[in-house]
């Protein structure tokens, strides 16, 4: 793995991510479906594993039909 310089910072997020994929109703691979990105990186990105991409935080907020800042509202 990537050294992550702050494990707690992307630990939050994966966890708000969470939140917000099941109150919008979504599994992981629905919302994987509707931003294009791979099943196993949601996965990853909800359990802290890996430091996401700006791009990837995007099409996620697009798939979710929520403002990018809401990502990181925790």
């Amino acid at each position: 793995m990537i050294n992550i310089k702050d494990k707690k910072f992307i630990e939050a997020f994966g966890k708000n991510l969470r939140k917000l994929r099941k109150e919008a109703g979504l599994s992981q691979e629905n919302l994987a479906n509707d931003a294009d990105i791979p099943l196993s990186q949601i996965g990853r990105i909800e359990r802290g594993e890996v430091n996401t991409t700006i791009s990837t935080v995007h099409v996620l907020a697009e798939a979710l039909k929520i403002e990018i800042t809401d990502l990181f509202k925790f």
